[in-house]
């Protein structure tokens, strides 16, 4: 059994986050955002469903940009983006930062079987010191920074209200060591399994698949079809792909230096 490409393109296009002390720019062609200033990327274009010609609403979308107290903006390029996007951004100069597989993998009628080591330990976070480790790996291997303890708390009292729905993070051990930490966001159908990482002394002793199999479990469990991933062409692919998962395309960050 395998998850239709259309739904997969619908789910992908329809994944945007931000933090609620996020800046936001949104109109029904686009979605800019400027994340706080602990972000890895601190201002985003997360979505781009123009009615007109890219060059008509780009110079509009930096036009935003301009005031949101950033350098550059990244551009995601997703699946549902117009066919002229890529080629206007790389006119411009804008690079290529990051290349995401967008991978899917059906949840019934049975979760992808996935072997996990008996060494790794998976705990749910659910208070402060667990968001802290929570962070510091997740920093230590995407960038950015640490939020601050304000941050923490009121990150954390969210968390809180999305236990029921199976939504929420993780963080593998080793040793009691922190070395992995893995994120689920459960939108309908769909289990968003995201920011899957492992620190580089950890890998390659089953941390990924050990997370991986926690969120799917979870997914399952609260009535989720399909498992959606954006993972890594390098890291996180080979892994999803021994574990059934099917790659339905590729989305590009590019970034966009602003004059």
């Amino acid at each position: 059994m395998r998850v239709p490409h259309d739904e997969v393109a619908g789910a992908s296009a329809a994944w945007n986050w931000y933090p609620p002390d996020a800046r936001v720019v949104e109109t029904e062609e686009f979605l800019l955002v400027r994340f706080p200033d602990w972000f890895y990327s601190p201002l985003e274009l997360l979505r781009f469903t123009p009615t007109r010609p890219t060059r008509e609403v780009m110079p509009e979308v930096l036009k935003h940009a301009a005031g949101l107290d950033a350098d550059s903006v990244a551009v995601w390029v997703k699946l549902d983006a117009p066919a002229d996007l890529d080629p206007w951004l790389e006119a411009r100069g804008a690079e290529v930062e990051e290349t995401l597989d967008v991978f899917a993998a059906p949840l019934v009628p049975a979760v992808p079987e996935v072997p996990v080591p008996a060494d790794v330990a998976v705990r749910q976070v659910r208070d402060v010191p667990a968001l802290q480790r929570f962070e510091e790996v997740s920093t230590a291997v995407f960038g950015g920074s640490v939020p601050p303890p304000e941050r923490l708390a009121e990150a954390v009292r969210e968390l809180e209200e999305e236990f029921d729905s199976g939504s929420g993070r993780w963080v593998a051990e080793v040793e009691g060591r922190a070395v992995g930490v893995g994120g689920l966001s459960v939108a309908g159908p769909a289990a968003r399994l995201w920011g899957g990482a492992v620190r580089l002394e950890a890998r390659g002793r089953g941390v990924y698949r050990a997370l991986l199999a926690t969120r799917l479990a979870e997914g399952a469990a609260h009535g989720c079809t399909m498992a959606l991933v954006k993972g890594r062409v390098e890291t996180s692919g080979p892994v999803l792909r021994r574990a059934g998962f099917e790659v339905h395309g590729q989305e590009r960050l590019r970034r966009l230096r602003l004059a």
